[in-house]
């Protein structure tokens, strides 16, 4: 049995951008979650020209045919887009895109496209964790600015009615997860197409989901997240090994790294903030991982407010079974014969550095799908102003697990012309484990060095 972590209505589109500390919700808040709001915290209902649906609690498990190795039947196989937006129209949309997106047309005029499917709002969780949301909601305090969260130990959701950008932000860190263990590659491909295979082996571990794992003595704990690379052969045994918290001024990020080539177990404080993602080829930072990650401290988060634009959603084309990782992966950008896009409501934020601080973004605009908490899109500046890099989340929900998850991140380098994408597993022998049951010791710096043995 899978083990699961167990907007808002009267806010128009037109919020005022906020970057306020949030106060305690009302009873008459916290009573619109299940009603006018869904369980956690987006709106039911949908929009006024029909184009975004009520939502009616997601799809149902059997939604597809169970298939081998944990792989999921598409439920939407048979659909066609309604539209395709372009470089040679998508003026007439610019309102319902970001900047970044404005930006891949006109970096990629040739060959970038959104195919525009109809909007199906099919992310549902289980129901103790509506009763989890519904329970703790209120409770969560930020502390030191919305560098931290308090008062919300091993919980999801921890503020179903945001009232600042910060909590946006930790909605998505918070957000309803399962322990997991998965097989997925990661690619940079050259500007002519071409690109290596990275082969990534990951298994992740909540506290509240871990039978030898004391809740209770390890309350500022989030998860525990160990990443090996099996291939190519130079890099095939190095593994990751880190331990994350909801406060990380108190208690900062724990990370290791097992270096196979001269079988040492080294501190590793270079896994956060701008330190260069595992394998990556610098092109990508240490919390560009699951589109956003780590301690948020570098940042001011303002609120900007709710839009409607395209994203990409129900990406069930990169989850099927068998497509082929050369297929997808093409000069510039993926292939967008299998990508989807459909139109949500999302969250803006945007974060700015902080005065005093260094990160090699200095501002970064978060899209964040109002029914999941999961960020769908993430425009990133540097120092100069400059749009940099373009950030896409494709979304799938696993029907069968109630989770949604990303079939696919991308972070395109508009500078360079480069991108990388991580998390595909279509040639991989199995889908994502939601089965897997770990214990705290396979997740200790002692287990590193049995990890890494090639």
């Amino acid at each position: 049995m899978r083990k699961t972590l167990c907007g808002v209505g009267g806010l128009a589109l037109s919020l005022v951008a906020s970057g306020v500390m949030a106060q305690s919700l009302t009873q008459d808040e916290i009573d619109k979650l299940g009603n006018e709001l869904t369980p956690i915290g987006a709106e039911k209902s949908g929009n006024a020209d029909g184009t975004i649906p009520e939502w009616t609690g997601g799809l149902p498990t059997d939604a597809g045919q169970p298939l081998e190795d944990n792989f999921y039947e598409n439920p939407f196989a048979n659909d066609q887009p309604e539209f395709v937006i372009t470089a040679q129209n998508y003026q007439e949309y610019r309102e319902k895109l970001t900047p970044g997106q404005v930006a891949m047309f006109e970096r990629y005029p040739d060959t970038f496209q959104m195919p525009i499917y109809e909007t199906k709002r099919t992310v549902g969780y289980p129901e103790e964790t509506y009763e989890q949301v519904k329970r703790t909601a209120g409770q969560a305090k930020l502390v030191n600015g919305g560098d931290g969260i308090s008062d919300f130990s091993h919980g999801s959701f921890a503020f179903p009615i945001p009232k600042s950008g910060a909590e946006v932000v930790w909605n998505h860190m918070t957000r309803a997860r399962s322990n997991v263990k998965r097989w997925y590659m990661q690619a940079m491909p050259q500007t002519n197409g071409s690109y290596n295979l990275i082969k990534m082996e990951e298994e992740v571990g909540y506290p509240q989901y871990m039978d030898d794992v004391n809740e209770a003595e390890v309350p500022n704990t989030l998860l525990y997240f160990k990443q090996r690379v099996n291939a190519p052969a130079r890099l095939a045994g190095n593994v990751l090994l880190v331990h994350d918290t909801l406060d990380q001024l108190k208690e900062p990020r724990m990370a290791w790294v097992y270096n196979a080539g001269q079988r040492r177990v080294r501190r590793a404080p270079q896994v956060s903030y701008d330190g260069p993602g595992t394998a990556s080829d610098g092109m990508r930072t240490s919390d560009n991982f699951s589109m956003y990650n780590g301690a948020p401290d570098r940042y001011d988060w303002k609120l900007i407010g709710k839009k409607e634009i395209y994203v990409p959603y129900n990406a069930y084309k990169l989850t099927e079974k068998g497509v082929k990782y050369d297929d997808v992966l093409k000069a510039g950008h993926i292939n967008p014969e299998f990508t989807r896009y459909e139109l949500h409501r999302v969250w803006e934020v945007q974060g700015d550095v902080k005065q005093g601080q260094r990160h090699i973004y200095a501002q970064r605009n978060f899209f964040v799908d109002e029914d999941s908490w999961m960020i769908n899109l993430a425009d990133h500046y540097d120092g100069r102003g400059t749009l940099w890099r373009v950030g896409e989340g494709h979304i799938a929900f696993a029907y069968k697990e109630k989770l949604p998850g990303y079939a696919l991140e991308t972070l395109y380098d508009l500078l360079a012309g480069r991108y990388i994408a991580l998390g595909m597993y279509t040639e991989e022998t199995s889908a994502p484990q939601y089965d897997f049951d770990p214990s705290y010791n396979q997740f200790t710096p002692a287990a590193l060095r049995a990890s890494g043995v090639r």
